[in-house]
């Protein structure tokens, strides 16, 4: 088995990798051909779903509203995270082809780190757009321009790129005299960084940082948010008003819960859980690249039954 051979030969190369070598999901290989069915699964319909729904906001002007143009933006995303990261995942699970050159595993990991950024950003915007519809109905369109929308997505994207562009350049000033199998299905910043032979603890920090500063402050605002809409909902005279009001919230609450519980339990797991399996942190990782892709699509339900 040549890949074998390049696993165990990997352990002796020097500072300076040419190649990464992934693991898949440690302790699960054997069912690697039965993982693959669902990521498949949900690939493809990523792949259809969001493209569609791109060719239908693009083409019905019904659609040009400001919830939307955040949807097309979540769409784009998840389209960019599932085809950097899928697509070497399954030839992992179907080929054993588990080679990636060193630029490659820094440009996976530069897409995945900075559109699951951009992500959140938009959850975030998305609540936003919630609280003027809720609270502020009257104000709606004036608030929520289309030069606003361009330049909340523009932040998000200024966000991102100034969050994951220092770990590029820190992850290659770093020595690589360990193994070069990273214990993973793709490139993640602190499955690459326990392959240094150096100082890390830079690397930690900043992970800690960036990690708290996106989905701390993201899920603080998006939570004062919902407390006033809440506020807003309650206010109401009928609970058939109530109802319709706080149903047009239920797809986003529903999509942040998907998004960043199993963000949050792998973090925690992957610094405190020392005892718990790889396997487990691994499959929480792609349960979270998984469920992203269906998130646009519950999103999307929503408005429909909003509209």
């Amino acid at each position: 088995m040549p890949q074998q051979d390049n696993l165990s030969g990997s352990n002796s190369t020097g500072s300076d990798p040419s190649v990464f070598f992934l693991t898949g999901i440690p302790g699960l290989e054997s069912l690697h051909l039965w993982i693959s069915i669902p990521f498949f699964t949900v690939f493809t319909m990523a792949l259809l779903g969001n493209c569609t729904l791109l060719y239908v906001i693009k083409t019905e002007p019904s659609l040009h509203k400001p919830m939307f143009y955040f949807l097309t933006m979540l769409a784009v995303i998840d389209l960019v995270l599932s085809t950097t990261t899928v697509p070497k995942i399954l030839s992992i699970f179907w080929f054993n082809s588990r080679e990636i050159s060193f630029n490659g595993c820094l440009v996976q990991m530069f897409f995945l780190h900075s559109f699951s950024i951009m992500q959140s950003a938009l959850l975030l915007a998305m609540a936003f757009d919630r609280y003027v519809a809720i609270c502020n109905p009257l104000r709606y369109v004036t608030i929520l321009t289309n030069s606003v929308i361009a330049k909340i997505g523009l932040a998000a994207l200024a966000r991102a790129l100034l969050l994951v562009l220092p770990l590029r350049f820190v992850l290659r000033r770093l020595p690589y005299c360990r193994s070069h199998i990273i214990s993973h299905c793709y490139c993640e910043h602190m499955a690459v960084v326990n392959l240094a032979c150096a100082n890390t603890r830079f690397n930690n920090i900043y992970g800690i940082i960036v990690a708290f500063f996106i989905v701390g402050l993201d899920l603080m605002f998006i939570s004062l948010s919902y407390v006033k809409i809440l506020r807003a909902v309650l206010s109401l005279a009928s609970k058939e008003e109530q109802l319709k009001a706080f149903g047009t919230c239920v797809a986003h609450l529903w999509a942040i819960l998907v998004v960043y519980t199993p963000v949050v339990l792998s973090s925690i797991i992957h610094r405190f859980g020392h005892q718990v399996p790889p396997h487990v942190h691994i499959l929480l990782a792609n349960f979270y690249l998984l469920s992203s892709h269906d998130e646009p699509h519950c999103v999307r339900c929503e408005n429909q039954t909003d509209s």
